[in-house]
């Protein structure tokens, strides 16, 4: 006799509404603002403390200082038209140009020693390989202040009095104050030269998507690069001597104890900018190195069986690939720099630091407001290089078809 047939016990259906806290949507959206809350008591605290401290020192705030009140000092390097009569906007302005002029050329030059090094680590020459591991080691290792007083150190006492100044040409000079070339003069008529290089500059860059079309539709890429030049430089000096050469140079000469005239890069600028770039390539070789092992080693062995030289490997197959590792990374150094920068008043070489959050701050005893404006300018500059970099980014990173 076979065994009856059990039927399957099912649990209860609950009944009711579930309690919020088993929800999680709900739970989730009561810690966010729980979490708000606390933040913004925490933000009204100090707030608070601030406006008693305020009260208590009879200190308003506000920003009026910026305008109303003459900087009352010089500033070594100006790139636009400053006396220490004009106001603290004024020399804030001189100070973030000259940020921003640092952080430009140690870029360039932090990436093109960084890429160069990088690539030479993965050299099959033994002496050039163990060089280039030796050159990153000793920049990674070493603090950034050290490099920037041991390079400021190396130009004032290796270098001559400007009296003994290194001449290059009798137009050309390098002292202990600095790296003295004469600077052109524009004059009337050279809007005809820039016109005249703006046009070939559009002409050859649509020859070049000409040629991207044309490799697109046929797999063989023109060469227009060569007459992309060409057509650069050729209209551009056409246009400069019809124009009757409508640019002065304004020469250095020795007048008293330094040059006058010209265009002057003082030790500080050099020393700063030199130590940067040092520094920071060590970092970007590093990711350099990282990018070009990503790619699979068939890629390069595909490119050297279809008959490509080391060289033009590299350039077309390699590198292209490596960029989507590379860029991440290469924007954290990027951003590094340009903060690091601010170490510049260790050796007195006026940014904005040393203007804005260094002399105007002692002067007017404005140390909240001055120190706010500088954190809000590097957060600015650092987003919108976050940015372009993320842009570039996108270009570079694969797509699948």
């Amino acid at each position: 006799m076979s065994d009856p047939v059990t039927a399957p016990v099912t649990a209860p259906i609950p009944t009711g509404r579930p309690s919020p806290w088993r929800d999680e949507k709900l739970r989730a959206a009561g810690i966010q603002i729980l979490a708000m809350l606390v933040l913004c008591a925490v933000l009204a605290w100090l707030l608070g403390n601030v406006a008693a401290n305020f009260a208590a020192l009879d200190k308003t705030f506000g920003f009026s200082f910026l305008w109303k009140l003459p900087a009352g000092y010089d500033i070594n390097q100006t790139l636009i038209a400053y006396t220490n009569q004009n106001s603290h906007l004024r020399a804030a302005m001189v100070g973030l140009i000259n940020t921003g002029l640092v952080a430009v050329v140690g870029i360039v030059l932090a990436t093109v020693l960084g890429f160069a090094v990088g690539v030479l680590r993965l050299s099959d020459n033994w002496l050039v390989s163990r060089l280039a591991y030796a050159y990153v080691e000793f920049t990674r290792n070493t603090p950034v202040l050290l490099l920037i007083l041991l390079c400021h150190g190396i130009i004032i006492n290796a270098l001559p009095h400007p009296r003994q100044a290194l001449s290059f040409g009798g137009s050309v000079f390098l002292s202990n104050r600095g790296f003295y070339v004469p600077a052109p003069v524009l004059q009337p008529g050279f809007w005809i030269v820039a016109a005249a290089f703006s046009a070939a500059a559009i002409g050859a860059w649509m020859l070049c998507r000409r040629a991207r079309r044309i490799q697109a539709e046929t797999g063989t890429r023109p060469a227009v690069f060569g007459y992309g030049i060409l057509l650069v430089c050729g209209v551009t000096a056409v246009a400069f001597a019809a124009a009757g050469g409508p640019v002065a140079l304004d020469r250095p000469a020795l007048r008293g104890f330094n040059f006058q005239g010209g265009l002057t890069l003082i030790p500080e600028f050099v020393a700063l900018t030199g130590a940067l770039a040092f520094y920071t390539s060590g970092f970007i070789a590093e990711n350099v190195r990282a990018g070009i092992l990503a790619v699979d080693r068939g890629q390069r062995d595909a490119a050297r069986a279809l008959g490509l030289s080391p060289r033009r490997t590299m350039k077309l197959v390699v590198l292209p690939q490596a960029m989507r590792v590379i860029v991440p990374p290469l924007t954290s150094s990027y951003l590094d720099l340009m903060k690091n920068s601010s170490l510049a008043i260790a050796i007195g070489y006026m940014d904005l630091v040393a203007t804005l959050g260094g002399i105007t701050l002692t002067q007017t005893g404005r140390e909240m407001e001055a120190m706010l404006l500088v954190m809000l300018i590097y957060l600015a500059v650092s987003l919108s290089m976050s940015g372009l970099m993320n842009l570039y980014n996108r270009r570079t990173r694969l797509v699948e078809r």
